[in-house]
């Protein structure tokens, strides 16, 4: 697992907020921004592309611990560019620092 890679190489992917991705709960939509538990599930498929590139056949990755802090809304329709860095490799464990930016909803056409 993780041969080749490079401490401080990075992984970045981009995901547009959907209206199905506001937090809900009984049924109810509490704002039209993007949820904690989207944007937490987006970080870690940043970092996984790590997992993907280097794990072997037989191995598989787990997410141990994810800290998110908010400091601007992600609004239906914005696109979040989430960059992933690896910064430490402790036997089997992957060590990476993230950030998030919102990058303003696409003109429509």
């Amino acid at each position: 697992m993780l041969k080749g890679l490079k401490i401080g190489e990075k992984a970045t992917i981009e995901y547009q907020v959907k209206p199905s991705d506001v937090p809900n709960f009984d049924g109810n939509d509490v704002h039209p921004v993007c949820s904690t538990y989207v944007l937490a599930r987006e970080i870690e498929w940043s970092s996984r592309q790590f997992v993907l590139k280097y794990k072997l056949d037989d191995e598989e990755g787990i997410g141990t611990k994810l800290t998110i802090e908010h400091l601007a809304p992600a609004i239906v329709g914005d696109v979040i560019s989430i960059t992933a860095k690896a910064i430490n490799v402790i036997g089997n464990e992957l060590i990476c620092s993230y950030i998030a930016r919102v990058m303003l909803a696409p003109p429509k056409t």
